[in-house]
């Protein structure tokens, strides 16, 4: 039989951390399983690849879709996630975004030990090593390599100043001592590569560590319940489709996304009865709130023609697409380097808000729908997501069948607070664009365009446009002892069973203001030292997080 200590589910962001992390203990034997492949493509590696990877199902992409989200006009909605090594890690826009303090301190407030923002702080430092050396806000010293925007175009730094320019502030940092107002994004990219959770933490390790083994083309179908207690991973690799069992003598560690790990416990017989029974299995545990409590960034995108200043189209029009890859590809140099997004916002929607509740992404393209419609010209995309929805959702099975793709009902804009901040956001977009320093390279709005006017028409547009941002979060959540709907206490156990946690932005109780990827990295890295038994790193109480936060 094949056994380990811990088996890990699912080698994306969160699983190479865990993966990492535990095999620093040469007496500690681990198997990391992989249902996709390796990492080894160039679209991966080429920062500018992220295009393609977002908008294809295939190798490095599950492609799922939503059920008809009743509130977008009866539309099922494309919804990315990522496959193979460093997971969604490996296919996304490549942000560095942690969300702000008061995220975090909400958590703690909810009974949730170790959660606090002073607690988080030293996790995410120690995943760190940002560009240029660390400070009291950011690590040096950490596997995850975090960059500073570098890109000298007049959009991004338009941009900026225009945010300025209509009365909202500015920030150097999203990730440090403010969040709110415009400025540029940090990246996970390092010498122009897209510097994955597997560039950090996986491929390091490979073939160093006999005490890891790592299987790809391996999708787990069950995990094994005896005597309440997970023992083991039921699994399936390879073309034909070769059953395996492998056995934890430590624990199992579930690790495959808020789609994916509430569809893992809920083929194990782990979840509510009703909805087990609905599919026709049987019911293990029972354990009503997995695959509850979904929660997503919904996202709605604003464009404009920048005629006579480049953008991203410019150097992928014709054959200048061809010489840009060929370029990256041979020398590592070019346009290819590049994520075409390094200018963004943090604004409230209204001012009476304890934080920011609106994120703007500024990318130097013009694209609607993921990029499946790019427009044949220069210009600029800004994307506006609502931060903390209302609305809930929920991941469940469509059969028990463990290949079919799981059923997703995130139920958007359910809320009226919901709708209303996203249709401000979109008015304060229009205002930002129309600033003076955007003036002398901006040309005519294209989408929505100058017909979309009043508020029944953006709230129309929004219906028919909007787009997940990919950033689903909640459906194994944490909670307290007594709280019929958490999946997993604060040390991410799942209740009820021994040997078995889920580590990854599932456990999330509620959606952090910002991308999700930093969060889930550092939810791994705090997991890998509760799980071996190592003290947890100290909290760190100062600095605060943003003036509002000092304010209040």
């Amino acid at each position: 039989m094949d056994r380990y200590d811990y088996i890990i589910v699912g080698a994306g962001s969160a699983g190479c951390v865990l993966a990492n992390r535990l095999t620093e203990d040469p007496a500690v034997k681990v198997l990391l399983l992989e249902a996709g492949g390796k990492d080894n493509s160039m679209l991966v590696r080429m920062p500018a690849g992220a295009g393609a990877l977002l908008t294809t199902k295939g190798a490095y992409n599950w492609g799922f879709w939503t059920e008809p989200e009743a509130q977008l006009d009866g539309r099922k909605l494309w919804w990315p996630r990522g496959k193979g090594w460093g997971g969604s890690s490996s296919i996304n826009g490549m942000i560095y975004i942690r969300g702000h303090a008061r995220d975090y301190d909400q958590w703690g407030q909810m009974g949730l030990r170790g959660w606090s923002y002073a607690d988080v702080l030293p996790y995410f430092k120690r995943s760190e090593s940002l560009e240029g050396g660390g400070d009291q806000y950011h690590g040096a010293e950490g596997p995850l390599h975090v960059s500073k925007a570098a890109s000298k175009s007049p959009i991004y730094s338009g941009f900026i100043q225009a945010g300025v320019q209509a009365g909202y502030k500015s920030t150097s940092d999203f990730n440090g001592f403010q969040q709110e107002g415009f400025g540029p994004y940090q990246l996970t990219i390092r010498d122009g590569k897209r510097w994955s959770a597997s560039a950090a933490y996986l491929h390091p390790i490979l073939g160093q560590r006999p005490n890891l083994t790592t299987a790809i083309d391996a999708r787990t179908t069950r995990i094994v319940i005896e005597k309440g207690r997970a023992v083991g991973v039921d699994y399936v690799q390879g073309k034909g489709g070769v059953k395996h069992t492998a056995y934890a003598d430590a624990e199992v560690l579930v690790c495959t996304g808020a789609a994916q790990s509430p569809q893992v416990l809920q083929l194990s017989g782990i979840g509510d009865p009703e909805d087990l029974r609905a599919v026709g299995l049987p019911v293990v545990h029972a354990l009503p709130g997995v695959g509850k409590n979904l929660q997503d960034h919904l996202d709605v995108t604003l464009s404009w023609e920048t005629p006579g200043t480049p953008s991203a189209y410019s150097s992928s029009a014709g054959i200048n697409r061809l010489l840009t890859g060929l370029n990256y590809a041979t020398r590592g140099k070019g346009p290819g380097r590049q994520n075409f997004l390094e200018a963004g916002a943090f604004l409230k929607s209204r001012p009476d808000l304890d934080r920011p509740d609106l994120q703007l992404h500024c990318v130097m393209a013009i694209m609607q729908d993921h990029g499946k419609l790019l427009v044949k010209k220069d210009g600029f995309t800004v994307h506006v997501c609502q931060l903390r929805p209302e609305s809930r959702g929920s991941v469940g099975l469509t059969s028990a069948d463990p290949f079919a793709d799981p059923s997703i009902r995130c139920n958007y804009l359910t809320s009226d607070e919901d709708r209303r901040a996203l249709r401000e956001g979109a008015k304060m977009v229009r205002d930002v664009a129309a600033q003076a320093a955007l003036q002398p390279i901006r040309g005519a709005e294209l989408f929505p365009g100058p017909s979309v006017v009043s508020d029944a028409d953006i709230d129309a547009w929004i219906r028919r446009t909007a787009e997940t941002i990919y950033h689903p979060v909640g459906t194994c959540r944490m909670g307290v002892a007594g709280d019929g709907m958490a999946v997993v206490d604060d040390k991410l156990k799942v209740f009820g069973l021994e040997g078995l946690r889920v580590v990854d932005a599932s456990v999330m109780p509620t959606l952090v203001g910002g991308n999700t990827n930093a969060p889930t990295i550092m939810i791994a890295e705090r997991a890998a030292d509760l799980i071996a038994g190592r003290p947890v790193l100290a909290p760190q109480d100062a600095p605060v997080f943003g003036d509002e936060r000092a304010a209040a």
